[in-house]
């Protein structure tokens, strides 16, 4: 999975900053509403309201929150009701952008997330036009272990996992499929060896090399994308230089 979009990076070190400025509580709470409303509110039987759990722990979300975020979802609760879509479009240099979003009205998000396309060189496609271009994956970050990363990789593969690859930021990083996450991470955990993400991703087939204005435009463009409130996740294929 080596070379997978540098975006996904600088996102994460972006949400890093949000977090401490409370921004991204929000965007924890629809997910959270979203996998419950789909899969019931039992995170022991329901995967994607687990991970979105442990994701909004992660980031310090009060458990009073959590919970009146299952409760809304699954009508134990007034409030207002959400439901997922997904836009996609391209980008400054043709970069592919692929959005999830999370939204109580879609003529307005539309609407919204057109016109930031529109002011920073980009434009909002018909449906299907870049889902081609990424591929649905598991992810999972190893925490600090004993364990070598050769060991590391004999029991990622014994555990069903794709592929095993270092990161600059985030260290050791596991790909599974889709719906082998959770039976991953259970074989790490019960290694002894702390797993600390889990997340269902995009990954980009193959990237795009973008530079200098046009990938300042486009930094520009994903990071509006990221920062609206109806936008749950944003995944491109865009590669960055490593100067941006």
């Amino acid at each position: 999975m080596s070379g997978h979009s540098k975006w996904a990076n600088i996102k994460r070190r972006k949400a890093k900053v949000d977090a401490v400025k409370g921004t991204v509580f929000s965007q924890l709470t629809k997910e959270i509403m979203a996998a419950a409303k789909h899969g019931g509110p039992n995170p022991d039987t329901n995967f994607r309201l687990r991970i979105a759990i442990d994701k909004a722990k992660g980031q310090n979300l009060p458990s009073s929150n959590i919970e009146r975020a299952v409760r809304r979802a699954t009508g134990q609760e007034e409030g207002v009701q959400y439901e997922e879509a997904v836009y996609e479009g391209y980008g400054p240099g043709g970069a592919a952008v692929y959005l999830q979003i999370l939204t109580d009205n879609r003529n307005r998000t539309a609407g919204e997330v057109r016109h930031i396309f529109s002011r920073h060189g980009g434009s909002l496609g018909e449906t299907g036009c870049v889902a081609w271009m990424f591929e649905p994956k598991g992810r999972l970050v190893i925490g600090a272990t004993r364990q070598s990363e050769e060991d590391l990789l004999e029991l990622a593969i014994e555990a069903g996992a794709d592929d095993l690859e270092h990161d600059a930021d985030d260290g050791v990083v596991v790909w599974t499929a889709p719906d082998l996450l959770d039976q991953v991470r259970t074989e790490f955990e019960a290694h002894g060896i702390p797993v600390t993400e889990a997340e269902l991703v995009r990954l980009p087939k193959t990237t795009v090399a973008v530079a200098d204005r046009e990938a300042e435009q486009l930094a520009d463009l994903l990071s509006l994308l990221d920062d609206h409130d109806d936008v749950e996740r944003v995944f491109s294929n865009a590669d960055f230089s490593e100067d941006l």
